[in-house]
């Protein structure tokens, strides 16, 4: 294992991504949450650097990724940030929208995943259906108002408590980080720049393309639609199974960061690659 983390920024896609590496090994890509950014991963660093090649990264419009001008994917930005590098495998972690962004990869660029562990995991193109949480008018005119700690709080409470509990259940440490994670993302969203473009044709009809072994993982307090993402992902991917995190919400890993480590590295073990 190397001693610390390398990394730095890459410029990739017209835009530069700050990303870290630390350990030696097959590559393992970390991709984080909407409501976050590389440091959602810092229970999980030092465990798996000593068996892999760990790399984490902002993406843009997160942490130390600038947002800039122009149309972007975030799974396109993954795959240059691998080129980069010059990765042509890995292993991807992805939880909720980066979950969504490594299912997007692998759909693309076949071949070059090794083994999804999806977190939480979004979909690309699946329509929930869902009412929207009890916070939401209140966010909605926080948004509006300007008052982007208010909705960054909002956030907090509709993912990281979840529908089951209140503030004062969920690990304050967790919520203290995710709000601020998130706050600059929220920043970078107001400030207008790029255009994301979706998967064409999207995830959702797709998912039995994906042929290699996926983990996925959702935490049995988070949303209800996140949930059934979850069963939809299990059910559709030919190769996948499910483990339910239980006392945890939309970020298992932070809240329970032992046991997630357990469950994942038995998995990619369990792999023989």
């Amino acid at each position: 294992m190397s001693e610390g983390p390398s990394g730095g920024f890459a410029e990739v896609n017209g835009t530069r991504l700050y990303h870290e590496i630390v350990g030696d090994g097959e590559p393992l890509v970390f991709v984080h949450a909407g409501i976050a950014d590389r440091r959602m991963w810092d229970g999980q660093i030092g465990a798996f650097a000593r068996l892999y090649r760990v790399i984490r990264y902002d993406m843009r419009g997160f942490g130390r990724s600038a947002m800039v001008e122009g149309a972007y994917a975030h799974h396109e930005d993954l795959r240059a940030l691998l080129d980069y590098l010059g990765i042509e495998r890995a292993f991807l972690v992805g939880c909720s929208m980066g979950g969504r962004t490594t299912i997007d990869f692998a759909l693309e660029h076949p071949g070059r995943a090794r083994a999804l562990v999806l977190v939480g995991s979004a979909v690309s193109g699946l329509d929930d259906g869902e009412d929207p949480p009890a916070q939401w008018e209140e966010l909605v005119a926080a948004d509006e108002a300007g008052d982007l700690e208010r909705v960054s709080e909002l956030e907090v409470q509709i993912w990281v408590d979840g529908p089951y509990r209140g503030p004062d259940r969920a690990d304050p440490g967790v919520r203290d980080l995710v709000r601020e994670m998130n706050l600059i993302a929220l920043q970078n969203e107001a400030s207008g720049l790029g255009a994301e473009s979706s998967l064409t044709p999207p995830a959702v009809n797709r998912l039995a393309e994906i042929r290699i072994p996926a983990l996925v993982i959702v935490g049995d307090r988070d949303q209800p639609k996140t949930i059934r993402a979850a069963d939809l992902l299990r059910r559709n991917i030919p190769h996948a199974r499910r483990v339910v995190m239980p006392c945890t919400a939309h970020l298992p890993n932070m809240e329970s960061p032992q046991e997630f480590n357990r469950i994942v590295l038995e998995f990619l073990e369990g792999l023989g690659v």
